[in-house]
């Protein structure tokens, strides 16, 4: 079983409200959070801080989640972070590049606390596993 209270959990949002947001339901879960405002940021915290899971926003400046996660898969030492995609481009064509594109989940904005809690344990699971990506 996952030690929720041992595990760190990297949210990459440009948006500071949906940073908050999505920490508060992580502290309220037992996790530690940590922020990250871009892309450039999020892989330097990601290399640093070996989190256990990145909840990763799409739409942000300069580098896109998509760019974010590609870089994340290319690299040896964060490649079996697992990364869920949390989005308000809730379409299908997006469901399947995100999920194409390597991540491991995707959840749709608003996010539901409740939705997000269960997601997260198995995700976490799947990389304790080390079969984040064995689907």
């Amino acid at each position: 079983m996952v030690e929720k209270s041992l595990q760190a959990i990297l949210i990459v949002d440009d948006e500071p409200r949906n940073r908050r947001l999505l920490d508060a339901f992580l502290s309220a879960e037992g996790y530690v959070a940590i922020h990250a405002s871009n892309g450039q940021e999020a892989l330097a915290l990601a290399i640093e801080k070996q989190p256990g899971a990145l909840l990763l926003d799409l739409m942000m400046p300069d580098m896109d989640g998509f760019q974010v996660l590609q870089k994340l898969k290319d690299n040896p030492a964060t490649q079996a972070i697992p990364v869920m995609i949390v989005s308000a481009l809730d379409d299908l064509a997006a469901r399947q590049r995100v999920l194409a594109s390597g991540a491991d989940d995707f959840l749709g904005k608003p996010v539901d606390r409740w939705e997000l809690s269960l997601r997260l344990q198995r995700l976490l699971h799947k990389g304790e596993a080390g079969g984040a990506h064995d689907n």
